[in-house]
């Protein structure tokens, strides 16, 4: 056991005026498995990069232990995988690299086959277990999951379970609460290090956010009450201090002292007022830093007059020379439908969509969608995204201004708006995609693994709406809580 000691942490983007860190201190162990959590955005990847000594920065790092960053760039994926994986660790042995993928529930045969013909989840597993026999490392694990069917995400997770010594930057809940042990938390303001997982962190945070907005909403009326006083007092305190030189009655001369004194308490007591005043405002002030508000979202629902929309009638679909991705499958969406597809990747979920979009698929059965149906689809591939956002909303013809309200509601901040979409995280671009999606007018709704990339905090606010507004969905997405919270109907390929 050993610490990472982070002191004074401060690092800025050049060009850029806001740091992403700024005087940041903590410690973690290297025993531990850390969840990393946070928005898009505010640093995660950046702060792994740091401790691979990859941007310059004031403050200090210290550690005794190396690091290595999952996952790891492989410039020829035509090569043999074997060869790949004892690039990255040339002192492992082959038996222990066939064990690492044994815990994995993957076949050693991938091993020597070329690495561009793996899935994508047969691609992580191999690197996760390259990664791991790296034994003297600190394991700085990116979004894992991403592309990985629900099979393999639970497996991965019963994988990393077993180990220790990792920071693991994930969004996906379901996967953290299986893996984690301490939490890492990038907040709006500050930066949080605790035992426990997403589950207890967030019910904890739940907790305190819900105390902190019931005590700010007291401290607002006993403001106002104070305000009001002070100046109740104040004026009281002009008042009687006016008297000293009012008129004379029946020959009496004021008593000045008498009045000097009143006055003196009255402002006294109204100078009280104003300290307690600046004091709620200050305690106010330290209240709803790290509040997440999760803003409503809206869709653009349209109506539909048929009840029924899709009707797919023993539907099969076979490439020329390969084997069936599906066969005999019968299938119908109804209006208020939320129907989510899951199974392995490559078993014909993104297939069975683009079949529905109208593409020339190679398929038996039959196909029916309702008369003047529009469909919003949401692709797994964001690399064919470029230009600014008004192009891309003139492109689509949607309100720019309806898009970029979308955007902030995600949380893309206003600075990300003037640059061209391909300079954009995979996070962002995702985000553009959805509220591309919600600004579209649509009766049906395709979303292919729309939360690859997307933080929790987005998902859970994508959870409500699709709740509230119940529209027609087809929907794949691997993330287990999302998809049971939302689905009215699961159909396993």
């Amino acid at each position: 056991m050993s610490l990472i000691q982070i002191n004074n942490l401060t690092f800025t983007y050049e060009g850029s005026f806001d740091p992403v860190f700024e005087n940041v201190s903590f410690q973690i162990d290297t025993d531990w498995k850390l969840g990393f959590i946070g928005r898009n955005g505010t640093g995660k990847t950046t702060f792994l990069n740091l401790l691979m000594n990859r941007y310059e920065y004031s403050g200090s790092i210290t550690s005794s232990v190396e690091f290595e960053y999952f996952p790891f760039p492989v410039d020829d994926r035509s090569r043999i995988t074997l060869e790949i994986l004892e690039e990255i660790d040339p002192l492992m042995e082959q038996w222990e690299l066939i064990r690492e993928l044994n815990l994995l529930d993957t076949d050693p045969e991938i091993l020597y086959r070329s690495f561009s013909s793996l899935s994508f989840g047969e691609q992580t597993k191999a690197l996760l277990a390259a990664l791991f026999l790296k034994e003297q490392a600190f394991l700085l694990i990116d979004e894992p999951t991403n592309h990985l069917d629900g099979p393999a995400r639970k497996k991965v997770a019963e994988y990393l379970s077993r180990k220790k010594g990792f920071i693991l930057v994930s969004h996906d809940r379901d996967f953290l609460d299986r893996c984690v042990d301490h939490v890492l938390v990038l907040n709006r303001q500050t930066i949080e290090v605790r035992k426990g997982n997403f589950s207890s962190w967030y019910a904890d945070k739940t907790a305190k956010d819900r105390m902190e907005l019931q005590q700010n909403e007291h401290l607002k009326k006993d403001i106002r009450k104070l305000k009001e006083a002070a100046r109740q007092a104040a004026r009281w305190s002009d008042k009687v201090e006016g008297t000293k030189t009012g008129s004379r009655v029946a020959g009496l001369k004021p008593d000045r002292g008498h009045i000097g004194h009143q006055a003196a308490k009255m402002m006294k007591r109204a100078r009280n007022l104003e300290n307690r005043k600046e004091s709620a405002i200050r305690e106010k002030e330290g209240l709803l830093q790290d509040v997440e508000t999760l803003d409503s979202l809206k869709l653009n629902l349209l109506e539909h007059h048929s009840r029924r929309l899709v009707t797919l009638t023993d539907v099969g679909i076979c490439y020329e020379g390969a084997a069936p991705l599906l066969e005999y499958l019968d299938l119908e969406i109804f209006r208020g439908d939320r129907i989510a597809l899951s199974g392995k990747n490559g078993c014909g979920k993104t297939t069975l969509m683009k079949l529905i979009l109208g593409e020339e698929i190679p398929h038996t059965g039959e196909v029916w969608t309702a008369g003047d149906l529009r469909i919003s689809y949401i692709s797994q591939d964001t690399s064919f995204l470029n230009g600014t956002l008004p192009e891309l909303a003139l492109r689509y013809g949607i309100d720019h201004a309806l898009l970029l309200t979308v955007l902030k509601k995600l949380g893309l901040e206003r600075v990300q708006f003037e640059k061209r979409i391909e300079d954009y995280s995979e996070g962002q671009k995702k985000k553009v995609l959805l509220a591309k999606s919600l600004c579209e007018p649509a009766h049906l709704f395709l979303w292919d693994e729309p939360l690859n990339f997307i933080d929790i905090f987005s998902r859970m606010q994508l959870e409500d709406l699709l709740l509230s507004c119940q529209p027609s969905m087809l929907f794949v997405e691997h993330d287990r809580t999302f998809r049971e919270k939302v689905a009215t109907k699961i159909i396993p390929l």
